[in-house]
């Protein structure tokens, strides 16, 4: 079979093509001399970080109490160096942005880069303090569960929740990028999608976890419980004269310590508190706030239960089922 006898229109298509760069509504390229974060070196930061936090279940195998800190020490390098070149491309690339003649090396980018891969890498002691408590939450919270090691290894929202957790320090810092692409991968390997702003406490399980959206401006208290489907959303985006979104205003629910949450339900709105120790009931559609120790219930709809076609033919009664 012939494969080439069109191939000679590929050059005017390649002219069309890059006629459009620079002319769509938005910049769709980045032709700059300094690259944007690599997507690869940032996943295999990930794996690094979950290596160094969980040792023993991820990565190496065969770990003891001697061989450990050489195994961290040589991990640390290896994130060291590739968070402080992710980093640089982030912050280098915003640096662009906002200057109109810049070199193709910036030594003050550098610095910076480095400082905030130490400053983040020395967070590393008490973001295990705080899985830790997230690993025994999903273990209490769930009677399925058979152990600590069968929530480190299996459970989708331990990987969410540390990548989540990791990344908050990061945005924290005011890095660019690189948190947004750790919360997204993160969600697509376990449809938890967790917004890097957003500010959750120690003991925090998400049960299943598929669907469960919160968004950036979420505040979360300890010992707070997600199933799946949530969403703590924005009610409305606010705007300003010119019909744009303003950016950087609360327009996430808050949600206070000791809160359960049932697959489906809707929060949505900045000023909308979940009070401590409340349950908000499964497909509830929630925009106000509940005070402390509420239950938050949708009324039980009506159930029509009746018999397929076959089976009446058949002479089969339908059989009501009261709610």
């Amino acid at each position: 079979m012939k494969r080439d006898r069109l191939k000679h229109q590929l050059p005017g298509i390649t002219n069309k093509i890059v006629a459009t760069y620079g002319h769509c509504q938005v910049p769709l390229q980045h032709l700059e001399p300094t690259t944007l974060p690599s997507r690869h070196n940032v996943l295999q930061i990930i794996e690094i970080l979950q290596e160094v936090i969980f040792p023993g279940y991820f990565g190496k195998k065969g770990l003891d109490s001697h061989s450990i800190k050489y195994h961290v020490g040589d991990s640390l390098e290896t994130a060291y160096e590739l968070l402080v070149m992710e980093i640089y491309s982030g912050i280098r690339h915003s640096c662009q942005l906002s200057q109109s003649v810049c070199e193709s090396v910036c030594s003050h980018c550098e610095e910076v880069a480095e400082n905030q891969t130490i400053k983040f890498l020395e967070k590393i002691p008490d973001l295990r303090h705080a899985l830790a408590t997230d690993v025994r939450a999903a273990y209490e919270g769930d009677p399925a569960s058979r152990g600590y090691d069968e929530v480190i290894f299996s459970y989708p929202c331990i990987f969410a929740i540390m990548v989540y957790r990791l990344a908050h320090e990061l945005h924290q810092q005011g890095v660019p990028l690189l948190p947004r692409m750790m919360t997204e991968f993160a969600h697509s390997k376990t449809g938890i999608d967790i917004h890097p702003g957003a500010v959750i406490g120690k003991y925090f399980f998400v049960d299943h976890g598929t669907g469960v959206v919160i968004g950036e401006t979420t505040e979360i208290g300890d010992n707070v419980k997600l199933y799946q489907g949530v969403t703590l959303g924005a009610l409305s985006f606010p705007r300003d004269e010119s019909g744009r979104v303003i950016r950087g205003k609360k327009r996430h629910p808050t949600i206070e310590d000791e809160v359960v949450i049932y697959a489906g339900a809707t929060v949505l709105g900045g000023d909308t508190i979940i009070g401590k120790g409340s349950v908000v009931g499964g497909n509830v559609w929630l925009t106000h706030s509940v005070p402390r120790r509420s239950k938050v219930l949708i009324s039980d709809p009506q159930l029509i239960v009746d018999t397929l076609p076959g089976e009446k033919e058949a002479g089969v009664r339908a059989t009501v089922v009261p709610n």
